[in-house]
């Protein structure tokens, strides 16, 4: 990987923060010394300041020596923050990467300038160990700049590029989506328990059964049918509780929970 040369103000660092900044310096992409992590209460910052990043609590200090501005504020905070870094902004030096969700690259542009080259990027918390599923989009900037933050992103996980005005939707099926499997595992386990094993043992077995799961398609490239296929049989005990969960409403609680995510993503920015 071609190391970039540049400086990244990573604005705002908490979880997702600080993986990007890992995984970047792990990958080769950045050194520590080219990242500015900022924060209110730097002291949560002091184990990075120790290897090797420059740490701030002046975001417009950190954004004026940066080439690459990476705003991982809430959208509840961004207006406030955007107001801060307008001065400092120069759109034809800075490419601004946004990770809240809901708010369009265009939002931001009418906050700090037109002619900024504004991309947004949705992580989610798999990050923390760099399987993150990404979703990138822009509305006008350059193609050089959108595998630029794309490159960034693959160093924590997978990246997918897709229209602006699917992001909202991706923070539901991605972001949000974490949850949703850790609950269906959650649920798994619990019903181990029930039938007979001890709560650790039932835990770990739903967890590393999920994980073949989603394994199997991903190197098999196969659809998830071909592989529930593979695993019922007739009359069987598979196919039995499949469609017992299906006759209480799996699949279609499934869908109507990303579906209502979707809407109330899209309403975190407009509500502040």
């Amino acid at each position: 990987m071609e190391q970039f040369t540049g400086k990244i103000a990573i604005i705002g660092s908490g979880n997702i923060g600080t993986s990007l900044a890992k995984g970047l310096v792990k990958s080769g992409y950045a050194a520590a010394a080219q990242i500015t992590l900022t924060r209110r209460n730097i002291a949560g910052l002091s184990a990075y300041a120790d290897q090797g990043f420059a740490v701030s609590a002046d975001n417009p200090a950190a954004v004026a020596a940066a080439d690459i501005v990476v705003l991982c504020v809430l959208p509840q905070q961004l207006n406030r923050l955007l107001e801060t870094l307008q001065p400092v902004i120069d759109p034809q030096r800075h490419l601004v990467i946004s990770v809240a969700s809901g708010v369009s690259c265009a939002d931001i542009r009418n906050k700090l300038s037109d002619a900024l080259q504004v991309v947004r990027a949705m992580p989610n918390t798999a990050i923390a160990i760099g399987q993150s599923m990404t979703c990138v989009a822009t509305d006008q900037a350059d193609e050089a700049n959108v595998q630029l933050v794309s490159t960034m992103f693959e160093t924590v996980g997978a990246v997918v590029k897709i229209n602006e005005d699917l992001m909202t939707a991706a923070t539901a099926l991605c972001a949000c989506g974490i949850a949703f499997f850790l609950r269906a595992i959650r649920a798994a386990s619990q019903g181990g328990v029930e039938i007979g094993f001890h709560a650790e043992d039932a835990l770990k077995m739903a967890v590393q059964t999920a994980k073949g799961a989603a394994d199997l398609l991903l190197l098999m490239e196969s659809h998830p049918e071909q592989e529930i296929d593979k695993v019922t049989s007739p009359k069987g005990c598979t196919i039995a509780g499949l469609n017992e969960m299906e006759h209480n409403g799996f699949s279609s609680s499934l869908i109507k929970g990303i579906k209502l995510s979707a809407v109330k993503a899209g309403e975190l920015y407009k509500k502040e």
